[in-house]
């Protein structure tokens, strides 16, 4: 079973619909039992907070099913849980190597990274105010990812 972890700064916008989006395509590719998704922030600003309205609005627009999300903080110890651990922009990714030591074991990605833009991140629609921008570009994203992982290239 992969692992795999999407992180954000306050796990109320992009990772938790990395989680969500990356749940309902692997249900629809029948490998929900292949691939453990769940999601985190780097801050403890918003936890215990739901998934921000304007970006579950954005998803429900899209039908992509949404669960009763509490957002946290993501722990060093996951680092040996999660095979991948993604992050949305360069701001998360500091954080993550800071936390995890330089990441020795290179777990530490972008998600853009399993498409065809993979120098680019994903912004925070909690400032651009671009929900459906943010949902379109995680979207491709966990695509990419899904089919990263049934060619194997991530075991």
């Amino acid at each position: 079973m992969v692992k795999v972890l999407f992180i954000c700064h306050g796990n109320i916008c992009r990772s938790v619909s990395a989680h969500y989006i990356m749940n309902y395509l692997l249900q629809e590719e029948h490998l929900s039992e292949e691939v453990f998704v769940d999601s985190a922030a780097t801050s403890m600003e918003e936890i215990g907070n739901p998934i921000y309205p304007p970006m579950r609005r954005a998803l429900e627009g899209h039908h992509i099913p949404i669960g009763n999300h509490h957002a946290r903080r993501v722990n060093k110890s996951e680092y040996e849980t999660f095979d991948l651990i993604i992050a949305m922009d360069e701001e998360n990714k500091y954080n993550l190597n800071r936390l995890f030591d330089n990441d020795p074991d290179n777990k530490v990605h972008y998600l853009m990274e399993y498409t065809d833009t993979p120098d680019a991140i994903i912004d925070d629609p909690w400032y651009t105010r671009d929900f459906e921008m943010a949902y379109r570009e995680i979207y491709k994203g966990c695509s990419g990812l899904i089919e990263a992982i049934k060619s194997k290239k991530i075991k």
